[in-house]
This record gives structure tokens, C-alpha cells and sequence, in this order.
């Protein structure tokens, strides 16, 4: 092994690289339904390789726990902003009454067993598997006053807890929501999914990741003319109330512009582009249906404004219909509308706001012109915006710096809990002022994937030597203590969810439980059992709560342990 060593002491990056790679592959094993996870599978493999003897600079583990955090705050920002509100003040209390009695079942054990704070900040992050506890806890020790070497000691002992706790940690997540849950409710998820569909059966369905409706809203067809020969592309388009629209006219081998005055002959082939229901109603109107489309063919494109639009803030979708001519709209149809990073329902009573995002779909010179009465154009970037971002990180880290004692006792956000909350709040500006602070979704997935494993596995890999004494010496209890940390607040959290927030569909409470948590296998489980998206909703508001709460523990856990 001392060639090894000797290339680790020249590049200890190559050790770092090595322990992701090694550890992937490991997270991606299947253990019966279980799997380790990229993150604890590098920092397994971190602690396996460091026993050659490799140090990595502590600078490269600060660097890459900050950017990951503050994507993570970026990417929740809009969410969880969106979520205070009155109308998911019930997510809201399930996630801070998880959070708290989490707090409270390790400040107790850690009391009982007589943890240090490393060893308790380990027992939160492994035990509710949230990875980021390792970062503000370790940057939360760095400010204790300590010395080097107990600071290194404390440090690794967060990393060797959260090693020994974490899998039982996923495994008692997905015990709890996907099988005690259902029998404590009575009723099975599939069964409780259905149920709640069928309550919403007047709304748009939920849909999950990659899933599509069979049935899309706006469609093209072309039919051949004979029914409507002799009437003019206007009266046909205002018959379905302008929910279609004639966007090509094909005769007798060449085309004729479809205007609003030009008159259908028969043996025309007309490319009708619109909403379905509105195809419904047109296709009696024209003729059959042809199937080749050779002549009509149009490509379409959809285009993003930012609605600015005076005199229109705070007016409803159906007022702005009738405020905007005709030969203004006409082509136009609004795909979707979203508000803080937060899709908005496309309802007539629904009302528009400054800053919202609205896509339009259309021929390409019609979106554009909807674009330009709307206000302006969000251009599609894959750049990341790198000056934003730059100022965020700059903030958090300054914000990380300040201390606050209380009762003696030094409580700080350190530098992870000071780039979540800036991460968060630039995550939010950038919702409400699109044009700035680009960063692609795969950009923030890459800081977010990427940060945290290479973090983990820098800590492992610089006290991996030590890890394995303590196991030795303490693992089995510590490991025995996770399991009460990880089951305890999920049980106290149901109890709570059911019998005080009033949850009585058992879909609902497992995707709020799961989110509380911030429990993503978990989550996949309850969607697996469920069959359905209706968990979904609960969970999105919760997980994005979670994740800021749930990651300061570890500074707090730090101060009061």
C-alpha cells in the first residue's frame, strides 16, 4: 500500500475522485429495496480509502459545502416563501412540529448516553438522513474556540455517526410512511389515492415527474373542407369562441393565406391549431379528418414573457380577454402561467400579477407578438449567472461569520446556515424578477449533487483513521440510539398530523410525513404504493420547509447538546 500513499500525498485529489467514484457505485447497489446513496456510499468509501493515509485540504471541503447549500436554498427558495401562507398552515406546522420534537429526541439522547456534540450532530444528520447536518455542524464546531485537535476530533466524530445511523435512518423513513402509516389510518395508500383523486375530481389532475396527459390541451389536426365551404376563417374561429384557430389554408396545390376574410372552398386542406375542447366542436363544422398533413405543415413554438403589462396588475384572465383585441390574441394560446417559480391554475377568475411568467404557444410570429403587448421576453439561457451567484455566496458566508451568545451559550449560522438563507432569499428575488440570476435546473442539480459528495467524502477521507476507533468502541449503542431518533419523531409526527392537524387521508399524511422528514426514498415509496400524484402536493410544501429547518439543526445541536 505504500505506493498508493505515495500518490495520494502527491494528489489527494485523486483519493477525493476515487471515494465519489467508488462511492456511487456502491449507492446504486440494490440491498432488497434499499439503497445506499451516492452521498453515504462516498462516505463509506471515503473512510475505506483514508485508512492508506490521504489528508485533503479542509479549503476544498468549505468550497464545495458551500455551493451546495446555497443551491439547495436557490432551488427551495421560491417554494418555500410560497408556502407561508394561510393556506398550508397545516404543512407548515407538521414540518416545524417534526423538526422540533427531532431536536428535542437528540438533545435527550445525547443527555442520556453522554454523546459529545460531534457524535449528537452526527446522530441528527444520519438518523433523519439529512446530509447537510455534516456541513453546519462541522462549521458550527470550527467556531467553538476550541483547539485544532478537538475541533478535528468533534469534526470526525460527526462524520462517524452519521455513517453508523444514516441507513437505518432511510430504512425507518420508508417503514414508518409506507407500511405502519397506512394500518395505523385504516386504509391502504392506493385505496386513500383514489379516494382523494376522486374529491378533486373537479380540478386538473396532479401529475408526477416525466408524466403527460394522453389527452394534450392544445392540439393540431387538418381536415379536409366540404361542410364548411363558403364560410370564412373568422366565423368558424369565433363559433368555438376563438379556442382554435385556422393557421394554414391549402388549395388546389398552393397555399392561401387564412386570413380573417378569406372563404373556405371545397377540397381545401385546413391546419386547425387550438385547445381540444375546442377541436371537439370544429371538426363537425369543416369535414374529415386527413391523415396527410404534407401541405399544412407548421412548426410551433412556445415563448416566455414576463407580464408587466399597465393598467392589467391584478386582473383576472378573463378581463384581460376581453381587454385585448381580437387581432391582437388571435393565434395565441397560454400554455401555462407560473408565479414565484410556482405553477398558477389556468382559470378565468384566476389573476394575473406583475412578474408573472406566462408561456405562449403559437406560430412564431404570433408569440412574439404576444410577447411584446405582455412586456417582456424571459430569452431561455443555459448560462449561469455566475455575478448573482457570486454576491449570494459572498453574503452567506459573511452572515456565517456572526456569533450571538446566549446565556453563555454561542449560537451561529456558520457559513452553511448563512449561504442556505441567502441561497433561499435569491432563490426567491430570482422568482419574482426572472430576468436575473440564471441557473440552469441541471447547473444547480450538478452544485447540489456534486457539493455534498465531494464534501462527504473530504470528511471522511481526513477522519476516516479516527472513525474506525470510535466504531470500535461505541458503534452498536450510537447505531441503537439512531434508531430511536429516526422512529420517535416520525411516530410522535403522524399522531400529530392525524389527531391535531385534522389528516384524514392516508395518501395526504404520507406524502406530508415523508416531506417533513425531507425522506426521499420514502416519498418514492409512498408514490409506488399509491399509484397516484396525490401525495405530491403535500409533500412538495413540507420537503421544501423541511430542508431549511431540518439543516439548521446542526448548528443548533452543536450550541445546546
Amino acid at each position: 500500500m505504500d505506493w498508493l500513499h505515495h500518490i495520494f500525498q502527491k494528489s489527494p485529489e485523486v483519493a477525493l475522485f476515487l471515494s465519489l467514484a467508488v462511492g456511487y457505485f456502491i449507492g446504486q447497489i440494490n440491498f432488497g429495496k434499499f439503497q445506499l446513496g451516492g452521498v453515504g456510499g462516498s462516505l463509506l468509501a471515503a473512510v475505506v480509502i483514508s485508512q492508506v493515509g490521504v489528508t485533503v485540504d479542509n479549503g476544498v471541503k468549505a468550497v464545495m459545502f458551500a455551493v451546495f447549500i446555497y443551491a439547495v436554498g436557490y432551488d427551495s427558495g421560491p417554494g418555500f416563501f410560497n408556502s407561508l401562507n394561510r393556506k398550508t398552515l397545516r404543512e407548515i406546522a407538521m414540518a416545524v412540529f417534526l423538526a422540533v420534537s427531532a431536536l428535542v429526541t437528540v438533545l435527550i439522547c445525547a443527555k442520556l448516553f453522554h454523546l459529545n456534540k460531534g457524535l449528537a450532530a452526527g446522530l441528527a444528520g444520519g438518523a433523519l438522513t439529512q446530509s447537510a447536518i455534516i456541513g453546519t455542524a462541522g462549521d458550527a464546531i470550527a467556531r467553538l474556540g476550541l483547539s485544532a485537535e478537538e475541533t478535528k476530533t468533534l469534526q470526525s466524530d460527526v462524520a462517524i455517526a452519521y455513517a453508523v445511523t444514516y441507513v437505518f435512518g432511510s430504512l425507518g423513513a420508508i417503514i414508518v410512511c409506507v407500511n405502519l402509516l397506512p394500518k395505523f389510518m385504516g386504509r391502504g395508500l392506493r385505496e386513500a389515492a383514489l379516494d382523494a383523486e376522486a374529491a378533486l375530481a373537479g380540478g386538473a389532475p396532479a401529475r408526477g415527474p416525466n408524466e403527460l396527459s394522453a389527452l394534450p390541451e392544445l392540439v393540431g389536426r387538418a381536415f379536409r373542407v366540404e361542410q364548411a365551404a363558403g364560410r370564412k376563417v373568422a366565423e368558424i374561429e369565433i363559433s368555438q369562441k376563438d379556442m382554435v384557430t385556422i393557421e394554414r389554408i391549402h388549395r388546389n396545390g398552393a397555399a392561401v393565406e387564412p386570413s380573417a376574410d378569406a372563404v373556405l372552398s371545397r377540397g381545401d386542406v385546413v391546419l386547425v391549431v387550438g385547445r381540444r375542447e375546442g377541436m371537439v366542436g370544429v371538426a363537425p363544422l369543416i369535414g374529415p379528418e386527413v391523415a396527410d398533413t404534407t401541405d399544412v405543415v407548421l412548426v410551433m413554438q412556445t415563448r416566455q414573457a414576463v407580464f408587466t403589462r399597465k393598467g392589467l396588475n391584478h386582473t383576472t384572465i378573463a378581463h384581460v380577454r376581453e381587454t385585448v383585441d381580437r387581432d391582437m390574441r388571435h393565434g395565441v394560446f397560454l400554455e401555462s402561467i407560473s408565479r414565484v417559480g410556482q405553477p398558477v391554475p389556468l382559470l378565468p377568475q384566476t389573476q394575473l400579477e406583475h412578474g408573472d411568467v406566462l408561456t405562449f404557444y403559437g406560430s412564431a410570429k404570433d408569440t412574439k407578438r404576444a410577447v411584446a403587448a405582455t412586456g417582456y421576453e424571459l430569452p431561455y439561457s443555459i448560462k449561469t449567472d455566475f455575478i448573482y451567484m457570486g454576491v449570494g455566496l459572498v453574503l452567506g458566508l459573511l452572515i456565517g461569520l456572526i456569533v450571538v451568545n446566549i446565556g453563555g451559550v454561542p449560537l451561529t449560522l456558520g457559513s452553511g446556515g448563512g449561504c442556505l438563507l441567502t441561497g433561499l432569499l435569491f432563490g426567491w428575488m430570482r422568482g419574482k424578477h426572472p430576468m436575473y440570476g440564471v441557473m440552469p435546473p441541471a447547473a444547480s442539480q450538478l452544485l447540489k449533487d456534486f457539493g455534498l459528495a465531494a464534501f462527504v467524502a473530504v470528511v471522511g477521507l481526513n477522519s476516516g483513521l479516527q472513525a474506525v476507533v470510535t466504531v470500535k468502541q461505541s458503534g452498536m449503542t450510537i447505531f441503537l440510539v439512531g434508531v430511536v431518533v429516526t422512529m420517535v419523531p416520525l411516530l410522535l409526527t403522524m399522531l400529530f398530523g392525524r389527531y391535531v392537524l385534522g389528516y384524514n387521508n392516508a395518501a395526504i399524511l404520507a406524502g406530508a410525513l415523508s416531506g417533513s422528514r425531507s425522506a426521499n426514498p420514502a416519498f418514492g415509496g409512498v408514490l409506488d404504493k399509491a399509484e397516484s400524484a396525490v401525495p405530491t402536493v403535500p409533500f412538495a410544501i413540507t420537503y421544501a420547509i423541511a430542508n431549511v429547518l431540518l439543516t439548521l439543526l446542526g448548528p443548533l445541536v452543536v450550541g445546546l447538546a
